[in-house]
């Protein structure tokens, strides 16, 4: 029997993610097209991640009674279905049925978006405690390439087959991915006599959250997933302002993209090197810790960067440059941790929660830092610069002090 890869697991999220990279972006150019409104638009965009929190931890425990394979291979089949779903709603004529069918197919999509919950309960399933963090980054590091690579083909996917071109390019990627991971990925959890609770999805949240180190880990990941959210939502809005870009060519939606693109080269390459070898050096609490005070310090200063020559897009880049670098430096450790601390009969499920938590930051940080954009543009960043800054301070306080690197300590038994 074929042994189970982290090579494999990360080009299974790979695929999967260039396919959800494809779409996502277009999103609102698509809901603009048929005539959505803003809050429309807000609500199908906000609906994958709602059920996103609603369902992940299910997913996880799943994983955990039946194994991590059946559950990778019935989201990534799910996925192309939602994508097919996508794609025959872009192409009706029927402006109102078309949305109807866009919003179900982002429901679809989340509801069996399960793969990074479980690709990471399986990278924790194959991997050493000290190695976990490490190879936790791969999965980041998957999550950014496949966002770098999926806009450029969904671009591709209009100009070649109109609109509903993007989403079968996308379902078309997800059916490829699903033919290879059932040829060669294997089984990597073989469920153990240890009982897995069947809990609802509340009493899920309060299990996982009763244990101290744990509900903190999770915490941090809301938080940080929350302000790196609430920048993502409004760079192409700030940018507009302090660049003067010509909205009427999407000139700012064009340059948000180039510039997510390039955070999210630069996240990819410190959550595939840089990251093991932090925590290796520093243990997995520090580098959070410092992670969360390098995003701080670069979002402070992001609105205040204005100006038309290459001085301020430099200064600009640079501080993109340090902000990606925080924020890749957090989901590693913050995963590799949980799982460290999780028994290996419950990873499913206990990732499922932080991944839960961190669909429930993307619901929120949207209409957070929109609202206040227009109030008053630089308290978005400001405020959430305060809550990395806080957050970092609470990491030293709580996890940092009187402690090893984590991976060596004893893992605690949360099954009682």
């Amino acid at each position: 029997m074929r042994k189970p890869s982290v090579l494999v697991i990360f080009l299974t999220v790979f695929i999967d993610l260039i396919g959800f990279g494809i779409v996502l972006p277009l999103l609102p150019l698509y809901n603009q097209h048929l005539g959505a409104s803003g809050w429309l638009i807000g609500l199908i965009q906000a609906s994958f991640s709602a059920m996103q929190f609603l369902f992940a931890p299910a997913w996880g425990r799943l994983s955990d009674r039946i194994g991590r394979r059946p559950v990778l291979l019935v989201s990534t089949a799910a996925a192309a279905v939602s994508y097919v779903v996508f794609a025959y709603g872009c192409g009706l004529q029927d402006k109102h049925l078309a949305i109807i069918v866009i919003l179900g197919s982002r429901i679809l999509a989340g509801i069996c978006g399960a793969n990074i919950t479980v690709a990471q309960a399986y990278i924790a399933d194959i991997t050493p405690p000290e190695e976990r963090s490490k190879k936790m980054g791969l999965i980041g590091m998957a999550f950014g390439l496949g966002f770098v690579c999926g806009p450029p083909l969904g671009s591709l996917g209009i100009k070649a087959f109109g609109f509903p071109g993007p989403g079968y390019l996308a379902a078309g990627l997800c059916t490829l991915n699903f033919i290879l991971a059932t040829m060669i990925l294997p089984e990597s959890w073989k469920p153990s006599s240890q009982h897995v609770a069947s809990r609802p999805h509340l009493q899920q949240w309060l299990h996982t959250l009763t244990h101290p180190k744990i509900g903190l880990l999770v915490a941090v990941f809301f938080l940080a997933t929350f302000c790196f959210a609430s920048f993502e939502t409004t760079l192409g809005l700030l940018i507009s302002r302090n660049f003067n870009l010509n909205l009427a060519t999407n000139q700012d939606m064009k340059m948000s993209g180039y510039l997510i693109g390039f955070c999210g080269l630069v996240g990819a390459a410190v959550q595939g090197g840089m990251a093991g070898r932090m925590v290796k050096k520093s243990g997995e609490a520090r580098v959070i810790a410092n992670s969360l005070f390098l995003l701080a310090a670069s979002l402070a200063p992001l609105p205040f960067i204005k100006g038309h020559g290459p001085l301020a897009w430099g200064l600009l880049l640079f501080v993109l440059a340090v902000l990606a670098i925080g924020s890749s430096l957090t989901r590693p450790p913050v995963f590799g941790l949980i799982s460290i601390l999780t028994p290996a009969h419950e990873q499913g499920a206990t990732i499922g929660v932080a991944q839960s938590a961190g669909s429930l930051a993307r619901i929120f940080a949207p209409i957070f830092a929109a609202s206040l954009l227009y109030f008053m543009p630089p308290l978005p960043y400001l405020i959430c610069s305060g809550i990395s800054l806080v957050t970092a301070l609470l990491v030293v306080q709580r996890l940092c002090r009187g402690t090893q690197p984590v991976a060596a300590a004893q893992t605690p038994n949360l099954a009682k």
